[in-house]
């Protein structure tokens, strides 16, 4: 997909993503219309993943996971960028949720859940935002108080990606409201607790077959050994965390650039216009090279800051400056290759006009921009101070 030569994968990564490629082929583009009408996607389809392997490709042989490394999530994550399958949320379930039951879960909580959100059988999605905290994590008002060996949680959460299908939400709650960021713990809660109720699957612009909900909690009680980590932890867990589903979204945003440049350039080769095609004018020639170059060097970085990820030393503002430009080439790259096809590009079947309503959501998803030129700007005044 990308002309810049790539170091990070092996031979055996490069079958698993013809494995990838055929099961995106196989089972997710013909019915992907359908799903963005029914505006979420059938359970069976994350059975199929499961048994496939593209569920949490990174975890541990011992949790039912392939134990392989993260590269084969980064091949997931890109081959249904390519395609423009954003109706799984398989992204939400295999690079935010599984983490953090990984990392921090208690050692029955694992087992209970790891395996079958492996195989698909468990579906994982993780609520922090709340209607009145969105990129600011810390201000969440959900309360989960301790009752005996239980928390009893009451509050809302809103945006919830996988919220309609979700088994197990890691909710953001605050176990001490005096406390500020200290005061947050991260608690799984099932789905099936009594007083967790789902609300409406929300209509969102893009992203149509990914369901998206409003999430009630009304005096749900779970253990308190459901609690990831230590209680007032939550905070750093998901600054912890960040990091990793930021370069995610850059990794996303990268693959859809390089897919809407390929498909523009199909295009307008064959597109007949003034006694030629689109692109003998210097216009498209130019346009699309830039665009290109633009790609190429944002490729480059994406994959360094892999390199930084696979070896634990990915900062948190690195993963921010990734999401930063890859978010803005993303939302660029769409809106100028969908001028390139005119009428056809305003027509939902065209895989650049879904891609182009799609994108928007890369802005906000994981932090606004605005966030992450805020973690930039404190870092450049702390090394210059």
């Amino acid at each position: 997909m990308t002309p810049t030569p790539r170091t990070l994968f092996s031979s055996e990564h490069d079958q698993f993503r013809d494995t990838v490629r055929r099961f995106v082929a196989t089972e997710l583009a013909p019915h992907h219309a359908e799903w963005e009408d029914a505006q979420v996607v059938p359970r069976e389809v994350w059975r199929k993943a499961g048994a496939a392997g593209l569920l949490c490709c990174s975890l541990p042989e011992e949790y039912g996971g392939p134990g392989a490394d993260w590269l084969y999530d980064v091949v997931v994550i890109e081959e249904l960028s390519y395609a423009g399958m954003t109706g799984p949320g398989f992204m939400v379930h295999s690079e935010m949720c599984a983490p953090y039951i990984l990392a921090w879960g208690t050692e029955e909580l694992k087992r209970e859940w790891l395996p079958k959100m492996v195989t698909g059988e468990a579906i994982g999605a993780i609520a922090m935002t709340e209607p009145g905290a969105g990129s600011d994590v810390k201000n969440v008002k959900l309360r989960a108080r301790r009752d005996g060996d239980d928390y009893v949680l009451d509050g809302q959460k809103v945006y919830i990606s996988n919220g309609q299908t979700a088994d197990v939400v890691v909710t953001a709650a605050k176990t001490d409201p005096e406390a500020g960021a200290r005061g947050m713990s991260l608690i799984a809660v099932p789905t099936a607790s009594a007083g967790f109720e789902r609300g409406r699957n929300l209509k969102k612009i893009g992203l149509k077959a990914q369901d998206t909900s409003e999430l009630f909690y009304s005096g749900v009680r779970v253990p308190l050994a459901n609690r990831l980590g230590e209680e007032g932890q939550g905070f750093s867990m998901l600054m912890t965390k960040l990091a990793q589903e930021r370069l995610t979204q850059a990794i996303r945003s990268v693959a859809v650039a390089e897919a809407a440049i390929r498909w523009t350039f199909d295009y307008v080769r064959g597109r007949e216009a003034f006694d030629g095609t689109i692109a003998d004018f210097q216009n498209t020639q130019f346009t699309l090279a830039q665009l290109e170059a633009e790609t190429t060097a944002q490729r480059v970085f994406v994959d360094w800051c892999i390199a930084r990820h696979l070896k634990g030393e990915l900062t948190s503002v690195e993963a921010a400056k990734a999401k930063l430009v890859a978010s803005d080439l993303h939302c660029k790259v769409v809106d100028q290759c969908l001028q390139f096809f005119g009428g056809y590009g305003y027509m939902q079947e065209y895989p650049i006009a879904r891609a182009y309503i799609d994108a928007r959501i890369v802005k906000i998803a994981g932090g606004a921009m605005e966030v992450m030129k805020q973690i930039i700007w404190r870092d450049m005044a702390k090394r210059n101070a």
